[in-house]
């Protein structure tokens, strides 16, 4: 094993028992690709047969980003054996860095059953969500952004050459290697939740009742102040067709039913007590938008008094076949989980009276007043393993529960926010069965920097990976991939944390009176596609990573 002047190893069992690879195998020294770990121990792993391309990676095109892609996920399981040893007292060692410190740029990404596969540096803008959409034989990913920060305010476009406020971008990614940014929709001025357009759905005009065959639809938010509808069948050159809802206080994370074109919008509706609530619209003619109704818990509504309900953050419709549709209420703190008959949502008597609000309602779970329910991603009907043998009950409905962790370092008094599974077989008295969680001592992340807890999970429903894997962003700690076949006992089948670049922004916790700031990565929001691929995005500018699964997360989904 070879040594350097940062840190001395003397081993007291052999390499062999170690697992560390040989010599004369090709390698990729821990030099490059964990110099978190240590920057002078060598770990050998097999390389891929052909080499990574100079500039095939986007901005981050250093040494160690190649050096990640170029030995897949394997470098991280050779740390890990290392540190393992190290844990044990197996190796002695003199001059180690501390493993809680911030991290750096040139460090590795951290990985497990889950690989880089390519990269796009989405122009240093800050990314909310990223769906992906097949148009032909294309696949189109469409993210949305956060405003701007306070030192890059309009971030330059290279393709128009401009400084343009955060908007949409539009990448295609039919070759995940090889991600092109296609172009750029700025939206409003303002930063942070202040600014972009950080909502994005897509639906196909021959998915549509009233839609154009040969045309793909954009639906988008407008930063607080509305909401869009664009042309996209030509990704490169999209085009505005109208205006869906303007004026409003705020928006946020939408749903739209391709196949009957009616949307779920958050919306702030003048004279509503919240800034988020729902507006429910016909967009089957996307050129003709229509609205059915307003909704909301009762006590939100105009008029109402008394203690304001938490405010909408986001809900997913099964569409006419589940008829039923989950809502978020809370991020934070004070969650609701709100199952609400569709039909009843539709046809019922609109004006809002908190009769006429809870008259579609099938159940309600409020969450303890310390989490809230940012995320609420209905799973379907699952058989539980365990009670496979049981004469009834074998099969639950289950809805996955997502929180937000809002506070930089862990500070702040926010308790720990993590994933919640919920058992809704009996619709009217849902119920918390188990819990998914991140342990902060696994890589010190309430003082590496920036947020440390759960924000949001894959919503694609594609049979690849739906039952099987769902993938959380953990903001410093990346993105989860959990085994969820059993959501009773949710168990960790891999994880992805993308290296820092030089486009990464800070974050700052008040000490003492002082700003202290780090710069971490903050992996901010997750979908996958029907390949299998996953894609992650970045809050603090770093990006999106798209990864695909390796062992035991890739068998879980039984790709080749």
């Amino acid at each position: 094993m070879q040594t350097g002047n940062a840190a001395t190893f003397v081993p007291v069992i052999p390499a062999e028992r170690a697992g560390l690879r040989p010599a004369s195998e090709s390698r990729i020294p821990v030099t490059k690709v964990v110099r978190a770990l240590t920057p002078a121990v060598d770990c050998w792993v097999p390389a891929r047969s052909s080499p990574v391309e100079p500039g095939s990676l986007g901005r981050d095109d250093s040494p160690y980003a190649i050096a990640a892609a170029q030995g897949g996920g394997e470098y991280t399981e050779c740390a890990a054996r290392l540190l393992a040893l190290l844990t044990a007292g197996l190796f002695t060692v003199v001059g180690l860095p501390a493993l809680a410190q911030a991290p750096k740029i040139g460090d590795a990404p951290e990985a497990k059953n889950m690989r880089l596969v390519g990269f796009n540096d989405l122009q240093g803008r800050s990314a909310y969500q990223p769906i992906i959409q097949r148009q032909g034989d294309r696949y189109i990913a469409y993210i949305g952004h956060h405003g701007g920060t306070e030192s890059v305010p309009k971030p330059l476009n290279p393709l128009t050459h401009q400084n343009e406020f955060n908007g949409t971008s539009i990448v295609d990614v039919t070759d995940p290697k090889q991600p092109k940014y296609l172009a750029h929709i700025p939206a409003q001025e303002g930063l942070g939740e202040q600014g972009g357009a950080q909502m994005v759905r897509a639906c196909d005009g021959k998915s549509l009742p009233k839609g154009d065959p040969s045309k793909t639809y954009l639906l988008r938010t407008f930063g607080s102040q509305g909401h869009e509808m664009w042309d996209v069948s030509k990704p490169e050159s999209p085009s505005l067709i109208t205006r869906v809802s303007w004026n409003l206080k705020d928006t946020h994370k939408s749903w739209w039913e391709c196949d009957t074109g009616l949307a779920y919008l958050v919306s702030g509706v003048d004279g509503w007590r919240v800034r988020r609530m729902t507006e429910v619209f016909d967009l089957s003619d996307p050129t003709k938008p229509v609205k059915i109704r307003d909704f909301g818990l009762a006590g939100q509504q105009p008029g109402a008094t008394g203690a304001v309900p938490t405010e909408l953050h986001g809900m997913i419709s099964t569409g006419p076949r589940g008829n039923r549709i989950y809502f978020g209420y809370g991020t934070n703190k004070g969650g609701v989980l709100q199952i609400i008959d569709r039909e009843k949502l539709l046809k019922g008597p609109k004006e809002p009276t908190p009769e006429n609000l809870r008259y579609p309602l099938v159940g309600e779970l409020d969450m303890i007043p310390l989490n809230g329910a940012h995320s609420t991603i209905p799973l379907g009907k699952m058989k539980i393993p365990e009670f496979g043998k049981d004469l009834a009950g074998s099969e639950r409905d289950m809805v996955m529960i997502v929180d937000e962790s809002l506070v930089n370092e862990c500070q702040a008094a926010e308790t720990r926010q993590m994933v919640w599974f919920v058992d809704a077989t009996i619709e009217a008295k849902p119920m918390v069965v188990s819990n998914f969680n991140v342990p902060e001592g696994g890589g010190h992340f309430c003082t590496r920097g920036g947020r440390f807890g759960s924000h949001s999970g894959n919503e694609s429903m594609a049979p690849m990976l739906y039952q099987k894997l769902a993938f959380v962003t953990w903001f410093n700690a990346g993105v989860r991939a959990i085994d969820l076949r059993d959501p009773y006992s949710p168990k960790e089948a891999g994880y992805f944390i993308p290296a820092i670049t030089e486009a990464t922004d800070k974050r700052c916790i008040k000490v003492d009176g002082q700003e202290r700031c780090k710069v971490a990565i903050q992996s901010n929001n997750v979908e996958t596609d029907d390949r299998g691929y996953v894609y992650v995005v970045d809050r603090a500018n770093t990006g999106m990573h798209i990864l695909e699964l390796t062992g035991e997360a890739r068998a879980i989904a039984h790709l080749q």
